[in-house]
């Protein structure tokens, strides 16, 4: 299949990047419009939290066997009909006026979702040379990092100045036009959809598979809400997890065309970078969760305030992947790389945990800057690592294993996050209380020198006292939750420091242009 060039390559990489960008974005960008959701369709806010559970499910389900479904049904009927499903879906959304229907739709959409991304990856590289896929990765790898830190931003931009529906709807003349740009533009490759009748459907790998990922998912996203074991659901699922992801394992290792090869976990270098992109994925994900809401609960900020704290210093890591990625196309190793990126993303968390409670908006730049640097020496770097030591026809299982693992990574770290959080706050809080017992002169003094405040503003003599403790409170509670963040920031820390030992079993081998080129394709291919 000829390379194209010129206009029709860019409208390729215009339409595959858009169309990653917009997936990545729907992971985050219902995280600033929970309250007004739940105020809109008259539900708690634990409940509406199942709009962001029902998309990572659906996701961490369909990336692993997007590339035997591209495969089975053909690239870009597979593209296409993904982008269908999606822009449907989120018309669908917009117009939920329950929960239950926003959430069957959400679960659809990030089943959409989840091709988009990965075959966007594939179709973009084939749109250039061997030679010039180091480049086309870091145009992919802006998009990758750029999707989930742009979310925060345009959801705040919406829910300042619209409603919650427009987040949604947004994505359906981006989705028409994407989709026409690819029926007309983006071209089938040779043979594709034509070896259906060879390839064997593994229908209970993919069922163990959903069955195992899928209650994991829940239990680690609704784990600290339904409180853990003591629901009958949270018991229920964890024991399908537990049951569905070992009967996979062992299922999958034993049968001649498995849905996953997991087989190639037992080549070292493989296992070893999985478990780097597995903290990649859990840093990446978690900071963006952990910020917004340090950001709006504890330091004031609007919502769009927020997003675009975010997002400026991000530019410099939509700017360095392109660069790191000529870098490789001339033979650089990846494993220092990935070790300078997770020493950065490890500085970043612990100033992160060092803030004060009154810092301002332009006190964060240059820590997400260094956040932003951290992770575009490791994206890109880890999907090439990922291959080391594979055969050629490996490649493709290889990188798909990775790319799956990072998501997981990113799904553990928001629910771990959640949960530390939860705990973390409970412990300052009984802290903070137990510091100024009831009755102490310090609580008196305090509440006597408010309540005069009050009355002196208000005239309200009655209810000074009251409102004098409330106060009291909500300031005790402002400040276990900005501790409990501040501990978050200083665990991402930690876990990026424990695995960076790990780094010294990474096989390092310096890699000819044509070894460089056939990696980069197998990139392409890899979903």
């Amino acid at each position: 299949m000829p390379t194209p060039k010129g206009f029709a390559r860019a409208i390729i990489v215009l339409t595959t990047v858009t169309a990653a960008v917009m997936e990545l974005v729907d992971t985050s960008i219902v995280n600033v419009a929970l309250s007004e959701m739940s105020g809109s369709l008259g539900v708690n806010i634990e409940d509406i939290s199942w709009v962001i559970t029902a998309y990572a499910i659906a996701n961490v389900i369909i990336i692993p066997l997007t590339g035997f479904l591209a495969e089975y049904f053909g690239r870009k009927n597979y593209y296409l009909v993904s982008m269908v499903i999606f822009t449907i879906a989120s018309y669908m959304c917009g117009q939920s006026d329950s929960l239950i229907e926003l959430v069957i739709w959400r679960f659809v959409q990030g089943i959409g979702g989840g091709a988009l991304l990965s075959t966007s990856q594939s179709i973009l590289f084939d749109a250039f040379e061997p030679k010039d896929r180091p480049i086309a990765a870091g145009m992919f790898g802006m998009g990758l990092v750029l999707g989930p830190t742009l979310g925060p931003t345009l959801g705040g931009y919406i829910i300042d100045h619209s409603s919650w529906p427009l987040i949604f709807m947004i994505n359906i003349p981006i989705g028409i036009i994407a989709t026409l740009l690819t029926f007309y533009f983006v071209d089938k490759k040779e043979g594709e959809g034509k070896n259906k009748a060879n390839i064997k459907v593994d229908y209970t790998g993919i069922l163990l598979l959903m069955a195992g990922i899928g209650c994991l998912q829940f239990v680690l996203e609704r784990g600290q809400s339904e409180d853990w074991l003591n629901s009958e659901s949270i018991r229920i699922c964890s024991v399908i997890a537990v049951v569905g992801l070992i009967s996979f394992v062992a299922y999958e290792l034993n049968i001649k065309q498995p849905a996953v090869n997991l087989r190639l976990l037992g080549n070292k270098n493989l296992a070893f970078t999985t478990i780097f992109t597995f903290v990649a994925g859990f840093g990446l994900f978690t900071s963006v969760f952990i910020f917004p809401v340090l950001a709006q609960r504890v330091l004031g900020f609007t919502a769009y305030e927020t997003g675009n704290s975010l997002l400026l210093p991000t530019m410099a890591a939509v700017i360095l992947m392109p660069i790191i990625g000529k870098m490789m196309s001339k033979g650089v190793t990846p494993v220092p790389l990935i070790f300078i990126g997770f020493i950065l993303f490890s500085v970043y968390a612990f100033m992160s945990a060092g803030i004060s409670p009154d810092v301002g908006k332009a006190d964060f730049f240059y820590i997400l800057v260094i956040r932003a640097v951290g992770i575009s020496m490791c994206q890109l770097p880890l999907i090439n690592q990922a291959v080391v030591g594979l055969a050629p026809k490996d490649y493709p299982t290889g990188i798909s294993l990775n790319n799956m693992v990072r998501q997981l990574g990113g799904a553990v770290g928001i629910a771990v996050a959640n949960n530390y959080v939860a705990s973390r706050y409970a412990q300052h809080r009984t802290d903070l209380v137990s510091a100024m017992p009831a009755g102490s002169f310090q609580l008196n003094e305090r509440v006597n020198t408010i309540a005069q405040g009050i009355i002196a503003k208000t005239g309200d003599v009655a209810s000074a006292t009251s409102k004098a403790y409330a106060s009291i409170n909500y300031a005790v509670d402002k400040q276990a939750y900005y501790l409990s963040y501040l501990d978050s920031f200083r665990l991402i820390g930690i876990f990026f420091l424990l695995v960076l030992p790990l780094v010294f079993f990474l096989r390092v081998k310096k890699k000819s242009a044509a070894e460089t080129a056939s990696q980069m394709k197998a990139v392409s291919e890899s979903h």
